[in-house]
């Protein structure tokens, strides 16, 4: 996108609020955030402006906040303690500023906007990159697409689970649960994100015990289970796990991206042959209070521009805080095109089990999607292979439209996760 400057741009929208004037803060954070500083220099030229300084787009005044939601020395310092004035404003930013370095992208996007004075609280919104630009980082390998590929899963929800109790299992014990979930026909396992290479279950050790188990399973079903082992490590541990997965025929490999870091996901996506499964785990610390942090509109291109193919967004009437009509958003946004990288496959999990299938169906509308099930499935009554054919059933039910109590008559597996789990709600 080219403007009065005939510079390429790339737009981020933020929400801020601030006891100073809207249009004099958005000037200070495009200032902050590229060639100004709080002094007026001679080196600043008009030339330099026109080339690297960040430009205010728009201003949206929002309503005032009677109380500021984060103290600020700086404006306590001026007397600035009263109203503060909310807004929505879009600053856009040079390329030739960052090229393609996402950590410096991050920088310039959310740097030190957090911590300026003016500012009582900031949120990042949302970003938007030509696609000219957005090409230049790696992106998704396999996305949706891919997923379903090296699944074997085509046309409906990919159904799995985690690997439970989250630590303590031996190798040994992890291969005899995999085994269990695999004869009921699962599409998907992985482990939770509090393994990876613990002393009491090494990762070779682990990798070593499940594999064979995934390839006689993988004899009879014509598919691979997908197993998203946890490879998250160092730079030089994950490219080692990635190929030791790749070697002994998995399909997939877990990383926790907040704590991997962006430079760390890049590398792991372009050493990688396998679809890497991002888990958000720490992601309420920046989005949980609204006045501050990100929305995952924003968080999962980030993410899209790492590499990943596969991102958590919560689940329907799950465990955690998130009401249900931000977990749909969040998996609308990892699905809608953006920039001409590939859809990411939304992963829904927490509390979940088969009634959830028909409110995500008719909130979503597709089919694109994990669907993974802790007690859902191994907590059936009837046992595993009939908590993923209840999770399977639901899905049946929920896109012929068809209420789930009234497929259920026809359904044992269904019915018997409806009077198991109905009150669990």
């Amino acid at each position: 996108m080219l403007n009065i400057f005939e510079r390429e741009e790339f737009v981020a929208r933020y929400r801020i609020e601030t006891p100073e004037p809207l249009e004099r803060v958005a000037e200070v954070i495009a200032g902050e955030q590229s060639s100004g500083t709080f002094l007026k220099l001679s080196a600043e030229t008009e030339d330099l402006k026109q080339r690297s300084r960040a430009r205010v787009v728009s201003v949206a005044p929002l309503d005032d906040a009677a109380q500021p939601t984060l103290a600020s020395a700086a404006m306590a310092r001026k007397g600035r303690t009263g109203v503060s004035h909310r807004g929505e404003i879009e600053i856009a930013f040079p390329v030739a500023n960052v090229g393609a370095n996402l950590t410096t992208l991050m920088a310039t996007l959310c740097g030190n906007l957090y911590e300026l004075g003016e500012v009582t609280g900031l949120r990042l919104l949302d970003v938007d990159l030509p696609p000219t630009y957005a090409e230049r980082f790696p992106g998704p390998q396999f996305g949706v697409k891919g997923t379903r590929a090296f699944a074997g899963v085509h046309d409906r929800p990919i159904i799995g689970t985690i690997i439970k109790p989250s630590i303590g299992l031996t190798p040994e014990q992890t291969a005899e649960l995999v085994d269990t979930l695999c004869a009921a026909d699962i599409d998907f396992l992985k482990d939770d994100e509090l393994i990876a290479d613990p002393p009491y279950a090494p990762f070779e050790a682990r990798l070593s015990a499940v594999m064979p188990v995934l390839k006689k399973h993988a004899d009879r079903l014509g598919r691979m289970p997908m197993y998203a082992i946890n490879i998250s490590g160092t730079i030089e541990e994950m490219r080692r796990r990635h190929d030791q997965v790749l070697a002994l025929g998995g399909t997939c490999v877990m990383v926790s991206v907040n704590w991997t870091g962006h430079s760390g996901v890049e590398d792991l996506r372009r050493h990688s042959q396998l679809p890497i499964h991002g888990h958000r785990n720490g992601w309420g610390a920046l989005t949980r209070c609204p006045e501050l942090g990100m929305d995952f509109k924003a968080y999962q291109k980030i993410w899209r521009l790492a590499g990943v193919d596969q991102l958590h967004v919560n689940g329907l009437r799950s465990k955690f805080w998130e009401p249900d009509h931000s977990v749909i958003a969040s998996a609308r946004a990892c699905l809608a095109p953006w920039a001409g990288l590939s859809p990411v496959m939304p992963v829904f999990s927490s509390g979940q089990w088969a009634s959830q299938a028909p409110d995500m169906f008719a909130m979503l509308g597709s089919t694109d999607l994990m669907h993974l099930a802790g007690g859902g499935i191994i907590g059936h009554p009837q046992g595993p292979a009939a908590g993923v054919r209840s999770m399977r059933e639901a899905w049946e039910a929920a896109v012929a439209g068809i209420p789930l109590a009234e497929y259920a008559r026809r359904q044992p597996a269904l019915a018997a996760a409806l009077e198991a789990f109905g009150g669990s709600e």
